[in-house]
């Protein structure tokens, strides 16, 4: 589990304005109880206030839930609209742009040799901006991380904060970057080593949870992998001392060439691949799984956890405003919340718009009108579940011809058809690996048009078949559209620039190599479509939509792989800055 608490400031804090008051204990000192709020026709203006908070802070409480929040935070008025506010779309893909910025400005800051080439014989002097262009857009991003920190400070609170690791060494970072900014701007952009390009990384780091996660998993497994690490490297000086003793009097230390030598080093080879390879680094594999699954899936239950306490809050005051829960049991008040007020906070809550209806559906089912704790937990069992996306029913058609299209073109024989004539498009596209004499573009281009207006043409009685908004809710529809479209696109291209159809076989002119440039594009568009048979194959369907999910559930892998190979690169520039030049004399 994690070891950040859930709940820590939310439960028996002396402040008024920060945690959540539904949960403080009542015979506390410090504590105060919020006036209990009474549904009903008669509220008074303070009443409607109070009621409209409680609201509020579940729609907050619910959005949490929704993903993975922790509900520690304040739940005034003021800062459930600036922690909302926060939160938005916009604010985070600002958040994150800044960050890829920030990031980005390696690539032009000096030293950098990116160019348009990396030839040394024709690579021209990499651009240097002048001094204060970069430096400026740096200290906008950094303005925009010490407002990201100030605000999360606030929500959250001090004593929440004393016990955020990665927000303190957030200040540390942006401190230590604004300290090396300002001696850049008195060097005048002269100084060569900059700390903060090596520590940008944090920021891309910080601002993950599911990367802070993979990081804690990846350092706690690494003591797990210590033995086997220790194993493997006393593998390899195993077998480089006796290779060195058994090619002391040889050049000849590759594999190959020393099999040719002596048929009997295969035995020693062998040996190193059967024992490194396939025995110790498939055991480390191993155990790197399942220390790893270990870890993950207890960084998984605090997130379901937190979902559950962020569902239970929402409850807690909904149910009973302004009251705490051990109080209201031993009044005798029944927990349970009417169904028309969660259908108002279901209203307000920021979430996909499939799961509010799924949500909402359930909740309207109740017959008594009131919905308990348990049944409460039970309705956001709906953002567990999968979503079956529902195609929109096919357009009704007056005309005899118009239902005959859609009929013959809604078939899962037209789509058969069409992959066969992808199929065919792709074997004489093979016709393109002729040699530059053999090739007749006249022939090709008559070729690619026909299939060209085929896949135009079936396209567009799909579009009838199905209805603009049907076509568009098939993925498959989308890709084929697609390539249409560009197929077209290019072919008109080429059409108008090489005045419709090339017919001269004569010297191959530059023209005609760029001509052949933009056809050997177009054929790889129509290999590239011919991908369209593999939702077809049960088998290679769920085969390509495994390898779609790994690639999703990497997300956090890739960054981290960014992260290290972002400080490597950075280590690269200051180590080996100038180590290649080019020849004096060189043409």
């Amino acid at each position: 589990m994690e070891k950040e608490p859930l709940l820590t400031g939310s439960i028996n804090q002396s402040s008024g304005d920060y945690g959540s008051s539904h949960f403080r204990d009542e015979d506390s000192p410090n504590s105060r109880r919020d006036p209990v709020i009474d549904y009903s026709d008669s509220h008074t203006e303070e009443e409607d206030v109070y009621a409209d908070l409680y609201i509020q802070q579940a729609v907050i409480f619910i959005e949490d839930a929704v993903q993975y929040r922790s509900i520690n935070h304040r739940v005034d008025s003021g800062s459930l609209q600036l922690y909302r506010w926060y939160y938005s779309s916009i604010c985070q893909w600002a958040l994150g742009f800044t960050i890829a910025v920030v990031l980005g400005l390696a690539f032009i800051e000096r030293p950098s040799s990116l160019t348009y080439t990396s030839d040394i014989r024709i690579k021209p002097e990499p651009w240097e901006p002048p001094c204060g262009l970069t430096e400026g857009i740096e200290v906008v991003c950094l303005c925009v991380f010490i407002l990201d920190v100030t605000v999360k400070i606030y929500l959250i609170g001090w004593e929440e904060f004393r016990l955020n690791k990665w927000l303190m060494a957030y200040i540390i970072v942006i401190a230590v970057s604004v300290i090396d900014w300002m001696l850049s701007i008195s060097m005048l952009c002269s100084e060569n080593f900059r700390v903060r390009r090596l520590i940008r990384p944090f920021f891309l780091l910080q601002n993950s949870s599911l990367m802070k996660k993979t990081l804690k998993c990846i350092k706690k497994t690494l003591p797990e992998i210590a033995s086997v690490i220790l194993l493997l490297a006393l593998h390899l000086c195993l077998f480089t001392m006796i290779g060195m003793l058994l090619f002391a009097k040889s050049d000849v230390i590759i594999m190959i060439p020393a099999y040719s030598l002596n048929r009997c080093y295969s035995i020693f080879f062998i040996l190193f691949s059967v024992f490194g390879t396939y025995l110790l680094m498939n055991l480390m594999t191993a155990i790197i799984y399942n220390q790893f699954r270990g870890y993950l899936m207890m960084s998984v239950q605090t997130s379901v956890m937190r979902r559950r306490l962020g569902i239970r809050a929402a409850f807690e005051v909904l149910c009973c405003p302004g009251q705490g829960h051990t109080s209201s049991q031993s009044e005798g008040h029944l927990e349970r919340v009417p169904v028309n007020r969660f259908l108002q906070v279901m209203d307000k809550v920021e979430m996909k718009s499939y799961f509010r209806r799924a949500i909402i559906r359930a909740a309207q089912q109740f017959p008594g009108g009131y919905i308990n704790g348990e049944e409460f937990q039970r309705l956001f069992n709906e953002l567990d579940k999968d979503y079956v996306k529902e195609h929109p029913p096919k357009p009704e058609y007056s005309s005899s011809g118009l239902q005959h299209v859609q009929r013959i073109y809604s078939h899962h024989y037209t789509t058969v058809l069409g992959n066969v004539v992808a199929l065919a498009n792709t074997v004489l596209v093979l016709n393109s690996e002729k040699s530059a004499s053999e090739r007749n573009y006249f022939y090709m281009e008559i070729i690619n048009c026909i299939f060209i207006v085929y896949y135009l043409i079936e396209m567009l009685l799909k579009i009838v078949a199905f209805g603009w908004k049907g076509y568009l809710s098939y993925r498959n529809n989308i890709f084929d559209g697609f390539l249409t479209i560009l197929l077209l696109t290019i072919q008109i291209i080429i059409s108008i620039t090489y005045k419709f159809f090339y017919h001269d076989e004569g010297v191959v002119t530059p023209s005609v190599m760029a001509l052949w440039e933009m056809i050997r594009l177009v054929n790889m568009l129509i290999v590239f479509r011919f991908l369209r048979i593999i939702p077809e194959i049960k088998l290679m369907a769920v085969v390509a939509s495994t390898l779609v999910d790994l690639v999703k559930n990497l997300r956090a892998f890739a960054g981290i792989l960014l992260v290290v190979y972002y400080v490597f690169a950075v280590l690269g520039i200051w180590l080996f800055q100038g180590t290649i030049t080019p020849p004096a004399n060189m043409r």
